[in-house]
């Protein structure tokens, strides 16, 4: 039953294309409004694609500059895979087609959302859905595509006999350099776009807000269209390349995992290798069908909205569940139940930090009315709880993700804790059940930027308060999806992240027996063969236990380089909004007739700082990301880069909790207020609240969606470069 059943994987891919193009074609034809929301639909798309080429045009440079590296490394000095040149290309390339779709979507979607909530809150919803549904379907389906195109000519191309299980660990573990492409782009983008965003919401707070008084997106505010365009750059562009990033490592961490785990049985090798890439393509086919139960009626509450999408979401899931028991039992799987439930597993995980984001940031619960409530007492006040708030909401979230991993371990390897292997096999299908639905649920996420726009658009086309109202009522829904999506994100990088770990070792072992050592020589003086080795081996060999200095060495500069890191990317924030807010006060002090609306602000040159600046900001953080497993590396061993990789994953999985969560409940305890709480607009609890979303912007759109990247590449990196640390370390 196993190649009837992997025809599940090519036709899950071609569903979510199709349909993805079919919802794509639909949004076209819509109504997109009136000449000025058109102009201003058009100021927004073109300032999004300028900076998307401008991001991609030196990314190409970066890209190309690698691959040189990588093909010296490989066909020079035979320290790489030969694929890896060609795999890192292909990587980057797809993550940047998936994001380019998504903007080239959300930005024309939200003129049109904005139309049809001149009639319709129903028709609005329908629109905005579906065109973040583009992102989604695109995103999964480029992902899965890539992995079973790699997967079939790396296949083909490996010498050796179809049926030997080492060859099947080879070809899986070479389909991991696929990710390192896809995880650089990912953090350019996501760093990219989140300095982006950021500089410009700053800009236009602190001025047009706090010292003009002027309502947000008013078309007087010269960083008007810089902000709405750093909402697709940061939750369209970078959100799908970090989802992207994550989907492709959890199914190439499986597949090594699995064909490591059963590579003495090939037969059962390939069932379970197989069975992550069914799952995932039935998922796509299940994310379709909860997109269209994604309805709700005029009028609709908050709490209705809420439900629909909800509706549409669990749907998915619930059928996920079910359908996947059906594969690993046509597939015969080995200790099916035990799988099935780390699949399950998997997916509560993602549900529970979900449901966790969403009450730590979301105003309808006391965490954010709580920092509301402070905010009488002024900014400082505003700030010290909504830190608090951040740091309590990381329980939960950490809580799960630990409960998960452990279940999952204890499941897939029939609760045996020697059974390493079988163990992270669980692990690793864990984060491919999370990310099975990730077809609906990056829609939810890409819907909120094209909802935001919608609201934008309709306040400066002046259209009538019963549009605005449909609009902010479709706004105020985005802002819940995006903290759960960015929680979502962050919960699935941790598990892929850890899956990538155990991923490491087998990448270990092929370059060991590429570099001619047969023989470990664990605790004791006893050899073990290489090809015959298994975790708890490599782990004696290497030494890697908390007594080893090394291990702890490494450990404490990967929970530095998380808050190196952070602070990098916070601070680059900081310089490229206040050229922001100069620009901004210069255009206001220079020309009184913006602030009358006699004159219209020069957009392009706000739009121009952010792009400008996200552009030089975004190198050093990417680069200290890509350097430190090789420098790690370099010096302290391979026990000293399995430490750094734990103590990044540890610390900038909690670091990276606290930081969106925080600004999430800094941004939504402002809209509170703004709802008429605690003395409504203007009053000096909504001025403290504007500091204080002021102060959560970087953290929650930069920094904190930004370490679930770095905690991955850093994997990657580490994975990648297995040969240079084996042949030039050290210790």
């Amino acid at each position: 039953m196993t190649e009837p059943v992997l025809w599940l994987a090519p036709i899950g891919v071609l569903s979510g294309l199709l349909f993805a193009a079919l919802f794509f074609r639909d949004m076209l034809r819509q109504d997109a409004g009136t000449e000025p929301m058109q102009r201003i639909g058009g100021h927004v798309h073109k300032g999004a694609m300028a900076y998307l080429g401008q991001q991609y045009r030196v990314m190409l440079l970066v890209f190309l500059g690698l691959a040189a590296l990588f093909a010296l490394l490989a066909y020079g000095f035979g320290l790489q895979s030969r694929w890896l040149p060609v795999t890192f290309l292909a990587g980057g390339l797809f993550s940047a087609v998936a994001g380019y779709v998504g903007m080239q979507t959300a930005t024309r979607a939200s003129v049109r959302t904005a139309a049809a909530a001149r009639s319709s809150l129903p028709g609005a919803l329908r629109i905005a859905f579906r065109s973040g549904a583009v992102m989604g379907l695109v995103v999964v389906s480029l992902g899965l595509g890539n992995v079973l195109a790699w997967f079939a000519l790396i296949s083909w191309l490996t010498p050796g006999d179809p049926g030997d299980g080492a060859r099947m660990v080879l070809v899986a573990t070479t389909m991991l350099t696929f990710s390192m492409g896809a995880s650089l782009q990912a953090l350019f983008a996501r760093v990219g776009g989140g300095i982006y965003t950021k500089a410009a919401d700053v800009g236009a707070d602190l001025v047009g807000k706090v010292e003009k008084g002027i309502p947000e997106d008013d078309p007087r505010n010269p960083a008007v269209i810089a902000d709405n365009v750093g909402d697709n750059v940061g939750d369209v562009a970078g959100m799908g390349a970090d989802l992207f990033e994550s989907y492709c490592g959890s199914l190439l961490a499986a597949c090594a995992l699995g064909a490591a785990a059963w590579v003495h049985d090939p037969v059962l090798q390939l069932r379970v290798v197989v069975a992550p890439l069914a799952i995932a393509g039935l998922g796509i086919i299940l994310s379709i069908v909860g997109v269209f139960l994604v309805v709700t009626r005029e009028g609709a509450s908050q709490r209705d909205l809420l439900a629909s999408l909800s509706r549409g979401i669990n749907t998915s899931a619930v059928l996920i569940v079910l359908a996947s028991a059906a594969v690993l039992h046509l597939l015969q799987v080995p200790m099916m139940w035990g799988t099935w439930g780390a699949v399950v597993t998997g997916l509560v995980t993602g549900i529970v930090v979900g449901r966790a984001t969403e009450y730590a940031t979301s105003a309808s619960y006391g965490p954010t009315r709580g920092i509301a409530l402070e905010a009488e007492g002024g900014a400082a006040t505003t700030i010290i709880a909504g830190m608090g708030v951040g740091m309590q909401s990381t329980a939960i979230p950490v809580l799960a993700v630990t409960a998960g991993t452990v279940v999952a371990f204890l499941c897939a390897s029939g609760f045996d804790l020697a059974r390493l292997d079988l163990g992270l096999y669980g692990v690793a299908i864990a984060a491919v059940g999370m990310l099975s639905t990730l077809g609906i649920t990056l829609a939810s996420d890409a819907y909120g930027p094209i909802a935001d726009n919608a609201g934008g658009n309709a306040e400066m086309a002046n259209l009538g308060p019963e549009v605005r109202a449909r609009t902010d009522a479709l706004d105020a829904l985005g802002n819940t999806t995006a903290a759960t999506g960015k929680g979502f994100a962050i919960g699935s990088a941790a598990l892929t992240a850890l899956a990538l770990i155990a991923s490491y070792i087998e990448v270990l072992r092929q370059e060991m027996l590429k570099a001619g050592i047969l023989y470990l020589e664990p605790v004791g003086g006893v050899k073990v063969a290489v090809s015959q080795a298994g975790l708890a081996d490599f782990m004696a060999h290497f030494n890697v236990t908390l007594l080893n200095p090394v291990v702890l060495a490494g450990m404490f500069i990967g929970s530095m380089v998380a808050f190196v890191f952070s602070g990098m990317t916070m601070q680059a924030v900081g310089r490229t909004a206040t050229a922001m807010v100069e620009e901004v006060r210069r255009q206001f002090s220079e020309d009184d007739g913006i602030l009358r609306g006699d004159s219209e602000p020069d957009y392009a040159r706000c739009v121009a700082i952010s792009t400008v600046g996200a552009q030089r900001e975004m190198a050093l953080p990417a680069v200290l990301g890509a350097a430190a497993p090789v420098v790690v590396g370099l010096l302290l061993g391979v026990a000293g880069v399995i430490g750094l990789l734990a103590g990044g994953l540890a610390s900038g999985f909690v670091l990276a909790i606290f930081l969106s969560n925080a600004g999430g409940a800094f941004d939504n305890a402002k809209k509170y207020i703004e709802e008429g709480h605690h003395g409504g607009k203007n009053s000096r609890a909504h001025q403290a609240s504007v500091i204080g979303d002021t102060v959560g912007d970087p953290f929650k759109d930069t920094a904190g969606p930004s370490l679930n990247i770095l905690v991955k590449l850093m994997s990657i990196v580490a994975i990648v470069m297995a040969g240079v640390t084996l042949s030039y370390s050290l210790l």
